[in-house]
């Protein structure tokens, strides 16, 4: 199993509305992607901006191609991403699962 992170930033005045965003517009986009297993969203407010941070999980680096395209570490954004985030983080991290309790 593979686990994909990526991280992204707001205003908090936009914290909120980006959190409905991706309960309506991300998460079911991601469920419906063959191969995906599960996500975790997370979400803070520090150093006066709204952070989230997005694990999902994968079959395997195949699934996550299939997804993100043939550059799997490069970012994957909606349009209504510049709506809200700040900045466009460019990569994103990917880690082998070897175990889980």
């Amino acid at each position: 199993m593979i686990a994909r992170i990526w991280h992204g930033r707001t205003n908090i005045e936009d914290f909120e509305s980006y959190t409905e965003f991706l309960k309506e517009r991300a998460i079911p986009d991601y469920r419906d992607t063959p191969g995906f297993i599960k996500l975790v969203f997370l979400r803070n407010i520090s150093e006066g901006a709204g952070h989230f941070t997005l694990i999902t999980f994968w079959e395997d680096l195949d699934v996550v191609r299939n997804f993100a395209g043939e550059d799997f570490e490069k970012a994957k954004y909606y349009p209504e991403d510049r709506d809200f985030l700040l900045e466009f983080e460019e990569k994103v991290t990917h880690y082998e699962v070897f175990a889980e309790a």
